[in-house]
């Protein structure tokens, strides 16, 4: 009979990797890809089983890509998977109001011709992305995905799963989310607040053509964001207070679009659900560090935000520019990458940048989310003014699009 020491000592040779990656929503595989591409061996772990990854029914959920985001898909090989089936967004338009009563007469236009670049984004749905994601790790000889697994410990780059798998690495990142548990074990604490908010997301059909404009609607109870999909088509991402959101929640179908239409508006016609709804109570949190011994984090995990600006995933993506940037520059100097010198270099990189966009996200949510008309005459005045500025509205274009700051390679075209 063998014996359960050698045992133990095989299991983990058999299971040993550059780095681990827990958490495979989006962050977590491109990392792992960006990773490979590098030349460095990447174990990916997800609780999800593989099925349930690869299901390709279309559900609601999409994604706004910055143009940054777009490049980074380029440089990794994925872009031409996903291109036929995105949406470019050639126009922002942000407005102030309330629901059934229209619009304000002030407003922000940003319109993609005024940068050289291109659209400013592109909207995908999840199913299109993901799908990308998976294919180009299942072809991948550097990436193992363990499906359906658990972490329940972590020490020193190593993590026990709940089958009693151990995967010994020299860095452990975490992409698991704003409850991340690689942060928990690593004694990470956050910091944040909810906004009494949640976020209600869906898509719509409607008839008329959107042109390929995106719409930010500021409401006393929250943001409802209009952003155009392929064919007739909109994501929905509809902020309300968490009662109402109940509410609407619990609706059935034909009475949730009669509660949608007074903020939606007519503008595209008559409009029909697609998919389902999704729902998600909407905070600020932020990991005090990003990083700890022998791990690092990414994505939710070490920031959320509100979607106010659709800049989460893109936050994230960036996260997974920076950290393949700086290891790759370890790798070459022969450093060790999990070394707390490497990874302050990751820390220090995109602490900065995260913290101002959660300043930016928490204050235009409360500058917006309320309905005081000296507020209201403020921020008009304000949009108003930055309209009227174009070297102020081509900051604010290149901003949305992610061409601002210190890009990391995989993000400069």
């Amino acid at each position: 009979m063998d014996n359960p020491a050698r045992l133990t000592i095989l299991q983990v040779m058999e299971l040993d990797t550059d780095i681990v990656i827990v958490g495979g929503g989006l962050n977590g595989p491109a990392l792992a890809i960006g990773l490979a591409q590098i030349g460095l061996h990447v174990t990916i772990i997800d609780t999800l089983p593989a099925p349930t990854r690869k299901m390709q029914d279309f559900d609601g959920r999409s994604y706004a890509l910055a143009h940054a985001s777009m490049r980074l898909l380029r440089g990794l090989g994925l872009w031409d998977m996903v291109a036929d089936n995105t949406q470019p967004m050639l126009e922002i338009k942000v407005t102030d109001g309330k629901a059934g009563e229209g619009p304000s007469p002030w407003m922000l236009h940003f319109d993609h011709a005024e940068i050289e670049e291109g659209p400013m984004g592109y909207m995908c749905e999840d199913r299109h992305l993901r799908l990308a994601l998976l294919d180009a790790m299942d072809e991948s000889d550097r990436i193992t995905q363990l499906n359906g697994e658990t972490v329940v410990s972590q020490s020193d780059g190593a993590v026990t799963l709940a089958s009693g798998k151990t995967v010994q690495a020299k860095l452990i990142i975490g992409a698991d989310g704003r409850s991340s548990g690689t942060a928990e074990r690593a004694g990470i604490k956050r910091t944040g607040w909810g906004y009494g908010q949640t976020a209600v997301v869906c898509a719509v059909e409607h008839e008329k053509p959107h042109n390929g404009i995106a719409h930010q609607f500021f409401m006393p109870s929250g943001p409802l964001a209009i952003l155009p999909l392929t064919g007739n088509r909109c994501s929905i991402v509809w902020s309300e207070t968490d009662a109402r959101a109940q509410e609407i929640m619990a609706m059935d179908d034909a009475c949730f679009l009669d509660a949608l239409r007074p903020a939606f508006g007519d503008f595209l016609g008559e409009i029909a659900l697609t998919g389902k709804r999704f729902s998600y109570p909407l905070g600020l949190t932020i990991a005090q560090r990003f990083i700890a011994d022998r791990v690092a984090l990414i994505g939710d995990a070490a920031h959320g935000v509100h979607p106010i600006a659709g800049q989460g995933l893109n936050a994230g993506l960036r996260d997974v520019a920076a950290l393949v940037d700086v290891l790759s520059d370890a790798k070459a100097r022969g450093e060790d990458i999990g070394n707390s010198a490497v990874l302050a270099r990751y820390e220090q990189w995109r602490r900065f940048d995260t913290a101002t966009l959660a300043i930016a996200t928490d204050t235009f949510n409360r500058l917006f989310s309320n309905d005081n008309p000296l507020l209201r005459a403020v921020r008009d005045a304000g949009m108003g003014l930055v309209n009227a500025a174009p070297g102020l509205r081509r900051t604010f274009i290149r901003e949305a699009a992610g061409l601002t700051g210190d890009l990391p390679s995989l993000m400069r075209g």
